[in-house]
């Protein structure tokens, strides 16, 4: 059993991080909840119990922490998360501070596993659309992948309660605070701020991410990212090319059953995945199978997931649960 922090409880992430601690039963012998001094003495709750919320400060270090999974966001993270690690504990960090640190993991348990050491006591959690997609094209490695084009449709609840509450707002014709244009009844082609090369940051880190967590560094990949007026659970159409012949029947065998993956493909029965499949779970949904019949050997899949569980909250307790497995049996 073990002492879990929460660093970032009162937000949607942190809130769901609690959530999900509770639901997939991690052995849990003490949590404590951390946020901004202007909420600590309030409370959250875990299994029924009111946590009182501490102010985060470096005395964290003292606290005994066993686990420490961070949803502060980058600035924090870069503060306090190497001050735990450093100390001993085992830290899942969701912001995108130390994803492409070589030396520190970056890790979707139905994917690359392996690449947690039994002495690794940082290690990073990808972005939201890039592990639903991961987890999509990974039972389909052994063909190889040539290139991968990414187009997501991203809910505003990636943006936290700020996103949902302009959608709210747009709704009631106001005005919105958190984007630039209004969301209700529109799509942004803008999420993050825009790089020198034209792609937003948020792009460039599926690009990259996708890169590293496959293990492959030259592999031509590209993404354009779009915010949509939905709440909740994130939409990813892929296209992507294999080095092997193959076809839509063995694309589709590989993915019935693959770890974390519901396979929704019946489209003469109108069914594929929505995000009001995948909001409250932990699975990835895939459907829309298709032979791209403009590009040699290139397949379209349609992926959905719940970007606030398996997109930020499940996977950094499911990269925990494994890092605590390897420790023990190493």
């Amino acid at each position: 059993m073990y002492h879990v922090a929460v660093i970032g409880a009162t937000g949607a992430v942190g809130q769901k991080m609690l959530q999900v601690l509770a639901e997939l039963d991690f052995p849990v012998s003490r949590l404590s909840a951390y946020a901004s001094a202007r909420s600590a003495g309030n409370t959250v709750q875990f299994k029924g119990e009111d946590i009182t919320i501490q102010a985060l400060t470096p005395n964290i270090t003292e606290d005994g922490i066993d686990v420490a999974l961070f949803a502060a966001g980058g600035t924090i993270s870069e503060q306090y998360a190497p001050l735990l690690a450093e100390n001993g504990t085992l830290v899942v960090d969701n912001s995108s501070a130390f994803r492409m640190q070589e030396t520190i993991p970056l890790v979707v348990p139905e994917v690359n596993p392996q690449a947690i050491q039994a002495t690794d006591r940082l290690i990073a959690n990808p972005n939201c659309s890039t592990i639903q997609s991961v987890v999509a094209l990974a039972p389909l490695q052994s063909l190889g992948f040539e290139r991968i084009n990414y187009t997501t449709y991203q809910a505003v609840s990636g943006s936290g309660q700020k996103g949902i509450e302009d959608l709210a707002r747009g709704a009631r014709g106001e005005e919105p605070v958190n984007y630039p244009h209004p969301i209700h009844d529109n799509i942004l082609p803008h999420i993050d701020v825009f790089l020198e090369n034209g792609y937003t940051k948020e792009e460039q880190k599926m690009i990259d991410e996708t890169r590293k967590i496959f293990n492959l560094p030259a592999l031509p990949v590209s993404a354009t990212c779009v915010r949509v007026p939905v709440t909740n659970s994130h939409s990813v159409a892929i296209n992507v090319t294999f080095t092997q012949l193959t076809t839509v029947e063995a694309i589709r065998e590989a993915l019935e059953g693959a770890p974390g993956v519901v396979l929704i493909d019946d489209v003469a029965n109108t069914r594929y995945p929505m995000p009001l499949d995948a909001s409250g779970t932990d699975d990835v949904y895939v459907g829309r199978i298709r032979q791209d019949d403009s590009l040699a050997n290139t397949f379209h899949l349609w992926c959905v997931a719940d970007n606030i569980r398996k997109g930020a909250a499940s996977n950094a307790v499911q990269v925990a649960r494994q890092a605590i497995e390897q420790s023990i049996h190493s």
